[in-house]
């Protein structure tokens, strides 16, 4: 979590104000064996910056942190995702599809050349959906037309009950 408290400080420097923290959630993490568990946690922000200026902000931090990108999902000492713009789709819709029906297999290997929003898979991760719900429970994703309550609630009890709550902000 110093990692994470560490970045979240480095956000207004970078004009990402951030408006509402999540709890931190421990997880294992994914892919399984891919390194040490993760804490995972949610910021909504305020900015005058575009999608693509967040990311590259993101990225930035990332970096002072100490993390470097050698291996897709491979281990890491700081992973900040931009999960959502408010409701836009990026590139596309085609485009957003394609990274959203990619396969397992191909998600490991392929990286897309451009932002895609909202993130293809954060309604299939519990790590995601609990710390978001926390922030913006009421969020509809603009492609599946589901809120953050929503899309948890269609996710196995089973996968939910392994992120655990482990502190507050």
């Amino acid at each position: 979590m110093v990692t994470l408290n560490q970045s979240l400080k480095l956000f207004e420097a970078e004009s990402l104000s951030v408006v509402r923290q999540s709890h931190w959630y421990g997880s294992a993490a994914f892919p399984a064996g891919a390194g040490p568990d993760y804490v995972n946690g949610v910021v909504e922000i305020r900015t005058q910056l575009d999608a693509p200026e967040v990311l590259a902000a993101l990225h930035r931090i990332e970096a002072v942190t100490g993390r470097t990108r050698s291996v897709r999902w491979g281990s890491r000492v700081c992973d900040l995702d931009l999960l959502a713009f408010e409701d836009n789709v990026s590139p596309d819709l085609a485009g957003f599809r394609h990274w959203f029906e990619l396969s397992l297999a191909m998600q490991k290997t392929a990286t897309p050349a451009q932002l895609i929003l909202p993130h293809p898979r954060l309604q299939d991760r519990a790590f995601v959906l609990l710390p978001f719900r926390d922030v913006a429970p009421e969020w509809r994703h603009p492609v599946l037309g589901k809120t953050v309550a929503e899309m948890l609630a269609n996710l196995p009890k089973p996968m939910i009950a392994t992120v655990q709550k482990i502190s507050g902000h």
